[in-house]
């Protein structure tokens, strides 16, 4: 039997980042994974692949509706799906060949099949494509078996027409009508990709607002910036059920007035969420915990109720994200030989990879209301930006909320061109407790979009913006 020092369940970013932080660190490591290619839910059906095709309607979009006001005219201009979704795929291998190259150069076991607890020390490995099962010993476990999409009983996904995000990524045709349920980020960039290539797509939501977990002027400028691609939004609309007759599906809500609403479309993508996926684990038989909404129970270190087994990413509480769950196998690896890593959670950014991006951290405007919090706004749109202009994406703005007596920086939201990135500079000055006054007087290269996060600082320090 094979024994280990750190046993990692699930390779999505959080297990493969924590077991090449463990055999960093010197620790022998296994990592086991029931499916035939590394990466989990992120490389291989989610956050990559979903970019992928975020970029390519991108640029079919700017040749279509934007490459003229450029001086460049095209005729004749096409879709061809499958290279699309061909071209996605390639870069889905080309980024999980790289996970298993990082496995063999830090020396971590991989081993391909179903884990389960036998005890809190043993681990059984039921092969998925052949092979034989085997058991191994192991001192640690890091659990990071991530999620799975929320289903909603009263739908039946047939995963042909009534979709998840999963099979949103591999449509070989333009649809019609996409029927999109959520108004979340997953929802909402897989309408982003389909309305840019033409389809007619419709976003039914059941709150008031699309991202609602965000700053809500975030949401509103969203919604308002996507109604220009096409994208219909009905907001406060409760689905009632979902049916497919043919090649056609008819959605069923009850609209704000509790009128039943129907639409018809050849797609419906229900986009409600996500939820921990521990199935198979026998997580009983170690005797581990669980809270509420099928999550693993954790401390503050991340250790469960059982001494040396850890748990990490979508199985545990706080945002499902890539990046918070490779910070948390960072601090779980370093946590085991007796470090004293840290996690500040308030600064882990949440981005959706829209156009244009959104991005949010820190306290939203809401939260800071709720707290009774004395704060001061900063707010600069990119229509002021001399970059914004040249590049033709004047949507949007930088919001920057600081504490109205100590000016110390409490949230950044932002709406604009390449968010996702700038997004960063607020991360690392809130990390060191910047004042606005702080970012105000660092020099920014210009003309860049940067220039806004220096420009909304300098609007909350005494309205001291110069270009607007």
């Amino acid at each position: 039997m094979n024994q280990y020092d750190v046993t990692v369940i699930g390779s999505g970013p959080g297990g493969y980042v924590a077991a090449i932080r463990c055999a960093q660190l010197g620790l022998k490591t296994a990592l086991i994974e029931k499916y035939p290619t590394l990466g989990g839910t992120c490389l291989n059906v989610g956050c990559i692949p979903s970019k992928a095709l975020l970029d390519s309607s991108e640029h079919y979009h700017n040749a279509h509706s934007v490459f003229a006001d450029h001086g460049i005219g095209l005729d004749n201009l096409t879709v061809d799906m499958n290279r699309m979704i061909d071209r996605k795929a390639g870069v889905v291998k080309a980024n999980v060949d790289g996970i298993a190259y990082l496995m063999k150069k830090n020396k971590i076991d991989v081993l391909t099949g179903v884990g389960s607890f036998v005890d809190k020390t043993h681990i059984s490995i039921a092969p998925t494509e052949g092979g034989e099962a085997q058991q191994i010993e192991t001192k640690n476990v890091i659990i990071a078996t991530g999620s799975k999409p929320t289903v909603l009983p009263f739908i039946a996904q047939d995963k042909e027409r009534i979709i998840t995000s999963t099979e949103a990524l591999n449509i070989r045709e333009v649809p019609r009508h996409m029927m999109v349920i959520g108004g979340g980020v997953i929802g909402l960039e897989m309408a982003s990709v389909y309305a840019r290539l033409g389809a007619k797509v419709s976003v039914i939501e059941f709150m008031d607002s699309l991202i609602p977990t965000m700053d809500r002027g975030l949401g509103k400028e969203l919604k308002r910036v996507l109604g220009k691609i096409g994208i219909e939004f009905f907001m406060s609309h409760k689905v009632t059920g979902a049916t497919r007759e043919g090649d056609s599906v008819t959605v069923t809500a009850t609209n704000p007035k509790g009128e039943e609403v129907k639409f018809e479309g050849d797609y419906c993508l229900v986009a409600v969420g996500r939820v921990p996926y521990t199935a198979g684990l026998n997580l009983e038989a170690a005797g581990i915990e669980m809270e509420e909404r099928g999550r693993i129970k954790v401390d503050a270190h991340l250790q469960t109720n059982v001494p040396g087994i850890y748990a990490i990413g979508d199985v545990v509480r706080g945002a499902m994200l890539a990046h918070k769950a490779e910070e948390e196998g960072v601090f779980v690896a370093e946590t085991i030989v007796g470090q004293k890593p840290h996690i500040n959670y308030l600064l882990i950014p949440g981005v959706v990879y829209t156009w244009p991006e959104v991005a949010g951290v820190g306290y939203t405007e809401e939260q800071l209301k709720e707290q009774g919090k004395a704060y001061k706004i900063g707010s600069f749109p990119f229509k002021a930006s001399g970059r914004a202009r040249a590049s033709g994406d004047t949507d949007g703005f930088v919001k920057v909320l600081a504490d109205k007596t100590t000016d110390e920086i409490l949230g950044v939201h932002m709406i604009g061109p390449r968010i996702a990135d700038l997004i960063a500079e607020a991360v690392t000055a809130m990390e060191f407790r910047a004042s606005a006054e702080d970012v105000a007087r660092m020099s920014h290269s210009h003309p860049t979009y940067a220039e806004a996060m220096k420009e909304a600082c300098l609007a909350a320090t005494e309205n001291r913006a110069i270009h607007m």
